[in-house]
């Protein structure tokens, strides 16, 4: 390779960019631009959404829409990936934001964009420390458990702003709720139930009705996608029209700022920093998970690749970037990738599109959201939301693993008594608790021969000839520290059965490695079986495992026992 196609390749690699802009002809550019249409369609009315869930003004949901996709489209690996505020960082935001000790510091937006600086700061330390393969560290009923937790969370949040309901109580948690029975808004309910109806018809009844009716994949794509904006188009010119927030006190989002705020690094708070730090972990924790998750979905469906430590690096670019413009921690958003994906996007110029589109509209039409009724973004909240709360998923996994099962409903329940970053920890400790269980008392089978074959099986399962004088098992896991003890005590056990075994033979198929507590144990084992006047034997032990052992005096040790390459040469000579 040259050296310009080594900085090629090496250019490529951090700007993934220059990869797919070399291919770019204009029919990838005919499918992103109409999905980026689309997607800019849906980034109005979320990121208001989203700013109000976390408890911040309005604008920081939409300046967290422009530049941070920007910079993924540079960075990430991803070509139909939408970054921006999502609804799970929103409320993990809001869950940080209402801790005693961060809410009597003050300055919430503050607080916000300093969660953003040092979740991008913690994601591109991961990077440099190449911790992209951290994703594969929480399970899927862990990540299930929480997303279902917290949508619970973001539904009972959201509730009191769609019906117009009064009094804000606020838990132990400092999560604030409302007592539902102190009172509506008849206004607002009937406001905020029409958003619904109108949001659940653009769903999967317009776009059945469409594809009956022929009408083309994109059209119909378009049209079901333009739900959300016409909604608060809608509920925008009702309250505008009527005077509803005088009249009848509906609440609205209220001013937004034209334009944008200038590039800045006045939030560093070197004493809000350190306060923050365990809640911004945790952001950029599930922010990286979750997009990488998304990512994949898409990548899988187009045959295309993720490179894991690069999301990182671009995720943290993304997070860093909505902290310098005054915008909100964001993610990757299933939702608004879907939407992508579906409208034909081809490559980030979607994004680049979308965001060039959200941008033109805050400079220009930033008073038009003024009279947003929060009744209608809690609608579109409550509609994007309640599809990810999947109950029936822990009954699922519970009759397939209890330990998995376990996880998820103590991650769910966690998620909902102790808050957010409680319920996730407490989730993934117990997968890990549950693996190491399972690691600790590995399946170990007594094996014999399925008759005129040279095939060795369970013997509880299959009917085979064993031999009196002969104890053949199959240990299915590494050996390691963990384990050794209970190997130990099978062997003692199957003994204390079998009182005539002169060989025991070790079938290693599913060993991939022995550590050095458990050769020694196997040292020992093996003293004691010569002592009793039982031979120790191996067989099918796989070369990385007999590279090690050669490495030791453990063969000398196993004399007259032998390794053998296949279990039925052992047989051959031992029967």
């Amino acid at each position: 390779m040259t050296d310009l196609q080594s900085n090629l390749s090496r250019l490529t690699a951090l700007f993934p960019i220059v990869g797919w802009l070399k291919t770019y002809t204009r029919q990838d550019f005919n499918g992103d631009l109409f999905a980026g249409i689309i997607t800019a369609i849906l980034l109005v009315p979320q990121g208001i959404a989203y700013a109000i869930l976390a408890g911040l003004p309005p604008q920081l949901g939409l300046y967290a829409s422009i530049l941070p996709p920007v910079l993924y489209a540079l960075f990430g690996t991803s070509r139909t990936l939408s970054v921006g505020p999502v609804s799970i960082a929103a409320i993990m935001i809001a869950s940080t934001l209402n801790t005693p000790e961060i809410s009597a510091l003050g300055n919430p937006v503050q607080s916000a964009l300093i969660l953003s600086a040092e979740s991008g700061l913690i994601m591109l330390l991961m990077a440099l420390l190449r911790m992209g393969g951290l994703v594969n560290f929480i399970s899927h009923p862990v990540l299930t458990g929480f997303t279902s937790g917290a949508s619970l969370l973001i539904i009972g949040s959201q509730l009191p702003q769609l019906l117009g309901l009064k009094s804000p109580v606020c838990g132990f948690d400092g999560i604030c709720y409302r007592d539902y029975l102190s009172g509506y808004n008849s206004t607002t309910l009937l406001l905020g139930m029409t958003a619904v109806m109108l949001l659940i018809v653009f769903g999967k009844p317009l776009t059945m009705l469409l594809k009956k009716a022929g009408f083309s994949l994109p059209l119909v794509t378009a049209v079901s996608k333009c739900g959300p904006l016409l909604t608060v188009l809608l509920a925008t010119v009702v309250v505008s029209y009527f005077g509803l927030t005088m009249h009848n006190k509906v609440a609205v989002v209220g001013l937004v700022p034209a334009g944008f705020p200038a590039l800045s690094l006045d939030f560093i708070d070197l004493e809000k920093w350190r306060l923050l730090f365990p809640g911004a972990a945790f952001i950029a924790l599930i922010a990286y998970v979750e997009s990488v998750a998304i990512a994949k979905v898409t990548a899988n469906l187009r045959g295309e690749k993720i490179s894991p430590n690069q999301e990182l690096i671009a995720l943290g670019v993304a997070n860093l970037a909505t902290a310098i413009s005054g915008g909100m921690p964001v993610a990757g958003g299933f939702s608004r990738t879907m939407v992508n994906f579906s409208a034909g996007a081809r490559t980030q110029m979607a994004m680049l599109i979308a965001a060039g589109i959200l941008a033109l509209a805050v400079i220009f039409f930033s008073p038009w959201f003024e009279n947003i009724p929060k009744a209608a973004l809690a609608a579109i909240i409550l509609v994007a939301i309640i599809p990810l709360v999947r109950l029936g998923s822990i009954v699922h996994t519970w009759r397939y693993d209890r330990g998995d099962g376990l996880a998820e409903i103590v991650t769910l329940l966690g998620v909902l008594v102790l808050g957010i970053e409680e319920g996730i920890s407490l989730g993934i400790i117990l997968t890990v608790i549950s693996y190491l269980r399972k690691t600790s008392q590995p399946h170990i089978a007594v094996v014999g021969r399925i008759p005129e074959t040279g095939h060795y099986r369970n013997i509880k399962r299959h009917n085979v000839e064993t031999w009196q004088h002969l104890l053949l098992l199959r240990i299915d896991e590494n050996i390691t520290f963990a384990n050794v003890n209970y190997i130990e005590n099978f062997i003692t056990t199957e003994l204390k059965r079998q009182a005539d075994i002169k060989h025991i033979i070790l079938i290693f198929t599913s060993v991939s490695d022995i550590d050095a507590t458990a050769l020694e144990a196997l040292e020992n084992v093996n003293h004691a079986l010569q002592i009793s006047g039982i031979t120790l034997h191996l067989s099918e032990a796989k070369g990385p495992v007999l590279d090690k052992l050669e490495k030791t005096d453990f063969f000398n040790q196993l004399k007259p026992g032998k390794v053998f390459f296949h279990t039925e040469d052992a047989i051959k000579e031992l029967a």
